[in-house]
């Protein structure tokens, strides 16, 4: 990965450490700054939620006609607002995806053990084939399956797991022994992403790659496993077919390791805490077998990309991204059958619109240009804003930062602003000052094991090397009542994750999202007239 620090200009100083409060801002007296932040409104937002939330959009799969849907209607929205298309002529980059759909009719066996899918296994593959089948393969045990040279932390050391099956913890060793001083603690590094696990696995030539879910170190329950991995699953295309892919990737419940470990003579808990302790690996001597077949088929979804052209430096970029997509319709389901994504991504999506429309009222047009990218295919894995990232339409030398919008805060306001990956760059400066603005302090994210800044759009550009923020309203409501507000609010908002209840609610406060909204009209109202190009933190990874 070649960080952005080695193309930006460094032109960081202690004046410019604090040159974010010397920007232009709504002090000017020429720009109608304060004016236009102020019309950022509550209603505007919970509008644009309760559209393209609502069946009519039918859950906004990617490919489908609920996409055509949804990207007339972000088309017609900035146009309306004066944006250009980004992409030449177009407001689409058109994103080549490979839909595969398991046949659900299959079996996991493990030793002696069958296991149903969703019931207590999930498996597919990203092999772009009809057919795999995985025989009386031996099963291996790879602890964390890490491989990470900075933490001096090898799982396959010495190993041979080629044509084997590997069984993987979820997240990384310094979750559940936060005081071993490894890795970063509870705070969840992209080898605990399961997404990692998968490339890791393949990277070491295994067959198969099984990871035990469970629920604390997950983050989520086994139902947003089961739902998230059965249906079509998305990937880019790609020139080999995937083949260099593990041939089978899935997900094993609790109750079911336990009862794979024992049949082997093992205790699971016990050859857990051992891998938490170093790198570890176990061959279990039983083997796996399974044969997952597919429907292939390639299609085209879209990103949408708008710019506001600055007035200065029109080829110097803010980004701003949200992503579009949800989990489409379920007719297998009985009853509601539509996933709205209301809060997933709705709330993301009305942000960016709302500040669209807060940018083309500025009397003065921001000194560099103001994109927003709308992405596709999220919920299968980041996919639209990689295929950006790796087919980027503004360069990414001109690419100054990138603010990401994802399920934002229908919990009401608050005191503090939730910073996911707390400490990675520069851009926190800018977002310290917009907070300080409106009475608010900044913290980490409540939860930093569930590694949430790897888990969306901003993670693409991150891994580019273009400084990324993800921030939003935090764990302190503002006041009692916004309190037991939250306390009722919070149980749907976590309860409906990824489910079908995740729908519009016309009790939902929009007053955190206001807030957020406009926090992030000004970051990226400030980076866009200053001449700074923010850089990562010392200590972030993708500085390296």
């Amino acid at each position: 990965m070649q960080s952005m620090r080695f193309i930006f200009p460094v032109v960081f100083s202690i004046l410019a450490i604090v040159g974010c409060e010397q920007l232009p801002n709504s002090e000017s007296p020429q720009s109608n700054f304060q004016q236009v932040y102020e019309s950022i409104s509550e209603q505007e937002l919970k509008q644009h939620v309760k559209t393209i939330s609502s069946d009519e959009f039918e859950g906004r799969g990617p490919t489908t006609d609920g996409e055509t849907k949804t990207l007339e209607y972000l088309v017609d929205n900035f146009k309306s607002l004066g944006f250009e298309p980004g992409n030449g002529n177009s407001y689409l980059q058109a994103v080549e995806l490979m839909e595969i759909t398991a046949d659900p009719n299959m079996q996991l066996h493990m030793g002696k053990n069958t296991f149903e899918y969703q019931k207590n296994m999930v498996a597919s593959s990203k092999r772009e084939t009809p057919q795999v089948n995985l025989n009386d393969s031996e099963i291996v045990f790879v602890g964390y399956g890490v491989n990470a040279p900075e933490y001096n932390w090898n799982d396959y050391q010495g190993l041979d797991v080629k044509g084997k099956t590997v069984v993987i913890l979820v997240n990384d060793p310094g979750f559940e022994n936060p005081e071993s001083g490894k890795f970063q603690g509870k705070t969840m590094t992209y080898y605990g992403r399961w997404t990692y696990k998968y490339e890791e696995a393949s990277r070491q030539g295994a067959e198969a790659a099984i990871i035990v879910h469970e629920t604390a170190p997950a983050s989520y329950g086994w139902s947003v496993v089961s739902n998230s991995w059965s249906g079509p699953q998305y990937s880019l295309v790609s020139k080999n077919g995937n083949a260099d892919r593990v041939a089978v990737e899935g997900w094993i419940s609790l109750e079911a390791a336990n009862k794979v470990f024992a049949e082997a003579g093992l205790d699971f808990s016990q050859q857990k805490a051992k891998a938490m302790q170093g790198p570890y690996s176990k061959a279990l001597g039983t083997k796996a077998s399974i044969t997952v077949n597919s429907k292939l088929k390639k299609s085209v979804s879209n990103n949408v990309i708008a710019t506001l052209s600055g007035s200065v430096a029109a080829d110097e970029h803010i980004i701003y991204t949200a992503h579009w997509d949800h989990l489409g319709k379920d007719s297998s389901l009985k009853g509601d059958q539509i996933y709205n994504g209301a809060h997933d991504n709705a709330t993301g999506v009305a942000a960016s619109l709302t500040m669209a429309k807060a940018f083309s009222e500025l009397s003065i047009r921001p000194a560099r240009s103001i994109t927003f990218l709308i992405v596709t295919a999220e919920e299968q894995g980041l996919l639209g804003s990689k295929y950006y990232s790796e087919h980027p339409i503004i360069p990414l030398d001109k690419t100054v930062a990138n603010l990401n919008m994802d399920a934002l805060n229908v919990l009401g306001r608050t005191k503090n602003v939730s910073v996911v990956g707390m400490g990675k760059s520069e851009l926190e400066k800018y977002l310290a000052s917009a907070v300080a603005k409106q009475g608010r302090f900044l913290t980490q994210e409540d939860r930093p094991e569930a590694g949430s800044y790897y888990r969306s759009d901003h993670f693409s550009f991150a891994k580019q090397g273009v400084p990324a923020l993800y921030a939003k309203g935090g764990n302190q409501p503002i006041d009692e009542a916004t309190a037991k507000y939250r306390k009722r609010a919070n149980v749907v908002v976590k309860g409906c994750y990824h489910q079908v209840c995740d729908q519009f609610r016309e009790n939902w406060d929009f007053g955190g999202i206001q807030e957020d909204t406009q926090m992030l009209f000004d970051v990226g109202y400030s980076i866009a007239n200053s001449n700074d190009w923010p850089q990562w933190s010392k200590t972030s990874e993708f500085q390296r």
